[in-house]
């Protein structure tokens, strides 16, 4: 007889996944503000707006180059990363592989319900769903592969990602017309997430077929090599370089200082051309545009950059004498414990005070406010997350997921902390909120209107 194994007791966790889940909430929330600025004027882009103060155009500049189409990527291979923890573990602790793999199997499909749930009560943007479909497939194809065929793999990803995306970028750029690529005529994307809809039920008829498209895309999503960043994710964790940063410093510092740089520099022309500094044709600017297939290209290397960021800081702080910020380091790593269970507080929190069937507010604030009440928000979750991990509780969403997935004895056997992978599957099953980009690397598909999972 096959016994599952429970989850991870809470002193088995490492630092360096949590603490970046955590962080990645933030810069989530502060990324998401775009959906809800329902009034505001939209450049070519169709996301950002234009309008707004000085200080409203240095906040569109920051998320532009920093936020935008890198902060996924980081929530993808912290996915892929939690992902292969828990199958390690289980197999570890004497599990047979199939069976293993069966656990993922129902933690996928059960986030595939969470997260359309999610995108039609508040969210349409929702992207547990999306990484539901993802790892219900990547789990069966990949996890048990072998690293030679993972690094195989891994390759063939890369020429994927390149071919579909670069390939037209280059073309337009050998013929000296960037604006070929793109229409900024096309209907902006953000209108299909319903913010601007007075009435809450109309708005979730826009958020269903939202939703429904958003997650059908993470199977179209593979054929340009939106499995990448999983896959680094999964080598990663069979190597431990996030539990064991310190036997992986000179990796962990190329990656961080490369992976950074080359994500924002690649998000640099966007970013002064949205603001005006240098002149760009508005098809260049566009969804499908030069520039924004640049950021997204170059997004995957920043995103992986951010979790070598994060780790380091994890060496530098564990070995600081007198460890200052202890308090502050738990509380965001707690976040990133029950990164579902807060993803979902952004919505419950996010959704009723800006929206217009709410109090509307998404259609007074400017970027910069809208900043504040994000970073609001996630301090909320903050100290909700660090009363739960002071109590030994987990979040809501990852206790039912779990339950869903082990069953309810197996789920209950350890009453303390979550799995590696569910803190990822918190919002993406085992990577990290359990929710991010890997697939955002990937282009995602059109549907008469341009959608894009969340940025």
């Amino acid at each position: 007889m096959t016994v599952t194994t429970p989850p991870t007791r809470t002193a088995e966790r490492a630092l360096a996944p949590d603490l970046a889940r955590g962080l990645m909430l933030l810069l989530i929330a502060l990324s998401n503000t775009a959906f809800h600025l329902w009034r505001a004027e939209r450049g070519p882009s169709g996301w950002q707006p234009v309008d707004g103060s000085w200080l409203d155009h240095v906040v569109q500049f920051t998320m532009i180059t920093t936020l935008d189409l890198r902060i996924y990527p980081l929530f993808a291979f912290l996915f892929g990363y939690g992902m292969t923890q828990m199958y390690l573990r289980q197999t570890a602790h004497g599990t047979e592989g199939r069976a293993a793999v069966g656990v993922l199997r129902r933690r996928s499909l059960w986030m595939v319900v969470i997260g359309l749930s999610h995108a039609t009560l508040l969210m349409a943007g929702d992207i547990i769903g999306y990484y539901g479909v993802l790892s219900l497939f990547l789990g069966w194809i990949f996890v048990r592969r072998s690293d030679r065929a993972l690094k195989w793999w891994i390759w063939i990803g890369v020429a994927q990602t390149l071919l579909f995306t670069m390939a037209p970028f280059v073309a337009a750029l050998l013929r000296g017309d960037l604006g070929s690529m793109g229409d900024a005529g096309a209907e902006p994307g953000y209108l299909a997430y319903g913010a601007d809809e007075e009435s809450w039920s109309a708005a979730a008829g826009t958020r269903v077929v939202t939703g429904l498209f958003v997650t059908s895309a993470a199977l179209l999503s593979l054929v340009g090599g939106g499995y990448l960043v999983f896959l680094l994710g999964f080598w990663a964790a069979r190597r431990r370089i996030l539990e064991e940063p310190g036997r992986h410093l000179p990796l962990l510092r190329r990656t961080a200082v490369i992976g950074v740089a080359v994500g924002w520099l690649g998000a640099l022309p966007a970013a002064l051309a949205h603001v005006g500094a240098v002149r760009v044709p508005d098809d260049a600017q566009s969804e499908e545009g030069a520039l924004t297939v640049l950021r997204e290209v170059t997004g995957t290397a920043g995103g992986v950059g951010y979790v070598a960021a994060v780790a380091l800081f994890v060496v530098w702080w564990t070995n600081r004498p007198g460890r200052r910020g202890g308090t502050a380091v738990t509380a965001v790593a707690a976040v990133g414990k029950r990164s579902m269970s807060c993803y979902l507080t952004h919505s419950l929190l996010f959704a009723p005070l800006l929206a217009a069937w709410g109090l509307g507010l998404g259609g007074q604030l400017g970027s910069a406010t809208t900043a504040l009440v994000a970073t609001a928000v996630w301090l909320v979750t903050v100290a909700g997350a660090y009363a739960l991990e002071k109590a030994g509780r987990r979040g809501p969403a990852e206790a039912l997921l779990r339950r869903l997935a082990y069953g309810a004895r197996t789920a209950s056997a350890r009453t303390a902390g979550s799995t590696g992978a569910g803190a990822g599957a918190g919002a993406g099953a085992g990577a990290g909120t359990g929710i991010g980009a890997g697939a955002e690397g990937a282009r995602k598909a059109d549907a008469g209107a341009s959608l894009r999972s969340p940025r």
